[in-house]
């Protein structure tokens, strides 16, 4: 006889995580492929599914939980990229990680959902049974999609929002984070730091930065590490990155380094490590030595296996902030009012900083 799925009282309950420890994938990796969403090989979906029927683990049965709890057992991720895309970045893994599991010990799933309208038409939010949705980096383009949230009611928690949602926002320290990392390289000497900026808004295209981009940014994580930098250098410019790989990091850095050595920034700030990483690909293809001819900053504290020396960035806590956001949904939906959070980065220095080069 199969395993019942409601559990006596006395049984615990087989959550989501324990069918990842299992399958010895993520949290969020298991919620995928448990779903059928995602970018997940057909390998590791029938290893999440195979330990999910060791377990006993069947999931959430949408009408008997929508009867007993008026609840669908769902929670959305909406993401500012394309899925695929947001995948390949280490952060976003880690920050979905994090939600994923502190959702699946409340008994809840996650859909993950792209702000992009090509990959919302099959699963529209005016229409998508979740409880409540949690917002990663979106800013005000947002706001249609709050109207329809606040008028089925359905709660939202934002990760790096803008605070003009009205929700409890779990942050990091984007702007000061960056301003360390400006003040650090002023502390070397530099006055000409150029940037490598996120992408702006849901457009998959590298252009160079501008005020009136900024103005309309829809990622406010961009625009927040922007600010830190012109902190401290109020006329830096830079380029807007197509996206936050390696390679998008070295098509922006050859776009800054491939001047004339007038024209050549002493310093770049890179939003991410990737990004980051990327530039230092691009120094090193022009002939430029890192740091000797220019220095190379980034943002997150994530390993970077493919640099040949570690690099000068912060750290921040990219699983702990999607766990946060975790614990703020399960008491939105308990009746509480979740508090905003803000995490703190650290530096790390690396040895891809160093004294200008005299010119």
């Amino acid at each position: 006889m199969g395993r019942n799925r409601e559990h006596d009282e006395g049984e615990a309950r087989v959550t989501l995580s324990d069918v990842a420890a299992r399958a010895g994938v993520s949290p969020s990796t298991a919620s995928i492929a448990f779903s059928g969403q995602g970018p997940v090989s057909d390998s590791t979906k029938a290893r999440v599914l195979a330990a999910a029927e060791e377990l006993g683990y069947t999931g959430p049965d949408p009408l008997a939980r929508s009867l007993r709890t008026g609840r669908s057992g769902i929670v959305g991720a909406l993401i500012p990229r394309r899925i695929g895309t947001s995948f390949r970045d280490p952060v976003t893994i880690q920050t979905l990680d994090g939600l994923a599991e502190e959702l699946s010990v409340g008994g809840a799933g996650l859909l993950l959902l792209s702000e992009r309208a090509q990959e919302t038409d099959r699963l529209s939010l005016d229409a998508a049974p979740i409880d409540a949705l949690v917002l990663l980096g979106c800013g005000t383009a947002s706001a249609p999609t709050l109207d329809v949230l606040r008028r089925r009611g359905v709660p939202v928690i934002t990760i790096e929002g803008d605070g003009e949602t009205g929700a409890a926002n779990i942050d990091v320290e984007n702007r000061s984070g960056t301003r360390l990392l400006a003040e650090h390289l002023r502390s070397l000497g530099h006055t000409d730091a150029a940037l490598v900026v996120l992408p702006l808004s849901t457009e998959d295209t590298l252009t160079v930065l501008t005020d009136a981009a900024l103005t309309t940014a829809t990622t406010v994580t961009a625009v927040r590490r922007v600010e830190g930098a012109r902190d401290v250098f109020p006329d830096a410019t830079g380029v807007v990155a197509a996206g936050s790989t390696i390679a998008d990091g070295r098509d922006a850095g050859r776009m800054l380094l491939d001047v004339p050595p007038a024209e050549r920034p002493t310093a770049i700030i890179a939003q991410s490590d990737l990004l980051a990483a990327g530039v230092v690909f691009a120094a090193m293809d022009l002939g430029l030595s890192v740091p000797a001819d220019v220095s190379v900053v980034g943002f997150d504290g994530i390993r970077v296996d493919e640099l040949p020396m570690p690099l000068t960035t912060v750290e921040q806590p990219a699983q702990g902030k999607g766990a946060a956001a975790g614990r703020a949904v399960v008491e939105l939906l308990d009746g509480g009012r979740p508090e905003s959070l803000c995490f703190p980065v650290t530096f790390h220095p690396g040895e891809t900083t160093g004294p200008p080069a005299a010119r």
